[in-house]
């Protein structure tokens, strides 16, 4: 039977280290803070397009965060379902950032079929283990890894989207509104809330460690 680690089982985090972390991830927030800036002052008629900063930065973390979650889903059998959705959810994010791309050299709806022939076998997985997914996740909840999660998810899919409706920057701007001003407060937002759910899977890959080393003691 492999060996677990009980949900109430403590994983502390050094202060030191959560210091320097902390310091990290807001040294990468500036940088793409000011990423934004150089985009807004120097990408006239590019701003927020597939051609500017924010969507690529979009990708490379959407990129990271599957590649940090593939990591746990293969050496952590602690989180096997949970590590199966948390891949599954930046990789359906990362292929719906390319929509542009795939609807012009694949065909037209390409990501639409790529992510439902990514996320439906990933639910089925889930749903059917959802007795050992649930007890996973008990493991995970009581986290720092998913406390960023559950931020960087609504940020990203909640938050965004309604914050960039363009009814409500209409109804801010008036006359003056321009697409621009809607565009940037959604990709914006949902660059931040990437950059959470990256954050999210540098933790996981942490927390993961630190289990192992509890189990090796």
């Amino acid at each position: 039977m492999p060996r677990h680690l009980p949900p109430e089982v403590p994983t502390p985090i050094d202060f030191r280290a959560t210091s320097l972390r902390a310091l990290l991830y807001i040294i990468l927030i500036g940088l793409l803070m000011q990423g934004v800036m150089i985009e807004a002052l120097g990408l006239e008629g590019q701003r927020f397009s597939e051609r500017g900063f924010v969507e690529p930065a979009q990708s490379l973390l959407l990129a990271g965060s599957t590649g940090l979650a593939l990591y746990v889903r293969l050496t952590s059998p602690r989180l096997t379902h949970v590590s199966l959705l948390l891949l599954a959810l930046p990789l359906a994010s990362l292929i719906r950032e390319q929509d542009a791309w795939l609807d012009a050299w694949v065909f037209d709806g390409a990501w639409q079929t790529l992510v439902a022939l990514l996320v439906l076998p990933v639910l089925f997985v889930v749903i059917r283990s959802r007795h050992a997914f649930a007890r996973e996740f008990e493991r995970y909840a009581n986290s720092f890894s998913f406390g960023l999660f559950a931020a960087g998810f609504l940020t990203t899919y909640v938050y965004s989207r309604l914050f960039g409706r363009s009814e409500m920057w209409q109804a801010i701007l008036g006359e003056a509104y321009l697409r621009t001003f809607k565009d940037a407060a959604e990709e914006v937002t949902e660059l931040f809330g990437y950059t959470l759910l990256f954050f999210a899977m540098i933790e996981l890959v942490l927390l993961v460690r630190r289990w192992r080393r509890l189990s090796a003691d």
